[in-house]
């Protein structure tokens, strides 16, 4: 599991562009987020998505709570979380759902961590766009991590 910050601060990315013509990305920095909250299971590629407003304890119990429910978590089935260390994780509000065992990896060590690899796809359609709103921005996201759970 893992979360993932998009925004109205547009992805600039390689494209094709005509020989001879500079390609040319609409850019207007402003700072509105939203944020993406994935669980994937490195054996089966099997993943769910959730697109969340904020990053916070509050947040992270909710989503947490119906990944439980969703996957069927609890005495007939265990399920290893494998989470970073931010704040939100392991704070003394948060309650593990039954089923659900979270083990921390060690700091500074992204590359451990299997959700990690899910950002470069759902990137991958909002590259070099302009996103006038953020629910704009919502639509696109969201249609590209249902593609990627279906």
């Amino acid at each position: 599991m893992d979360e993932h910050r998009l925004g109205l601060k547009p992805i600039v990315g390689k494209m094709w562009a005509e020989r001879g013509k500079a390609p040319t990305v609409a850019v207007e920095h402003r700072y509105a987020w939203l944020y993406v909250y994935a669980f994937v299971c490195p054996q089966t590629g099997e993943s769910q998505y959730w697109l969340v407003p904020s990053v916070d304890t509050l947040a992270f119990q909710a989503v947490l709570d119906r990944f439980a429910r969703d996957t069927g978590a609890g005495q007939r089935r265990e399920i290893v979380l494998v989470l970073d260390g931010a704040g939100w994780h392991c704070g003394p509000q948060l309650t593990c759902p039954e089923g659900l065992h979270p083990v921390f990896l060690p700091p500074y060590s992204p590359e451990l961590q299997p959700a990690e690899r899910l950002w470069a796809l759902t990137d991958m359609p909002l590259r070099n766009c302009h996103f006038p709103a953020l629910d704009a921005l919502t639509e696109r996201l969201a249609a590209q991590c249902r593609w990627l759970e279906g």
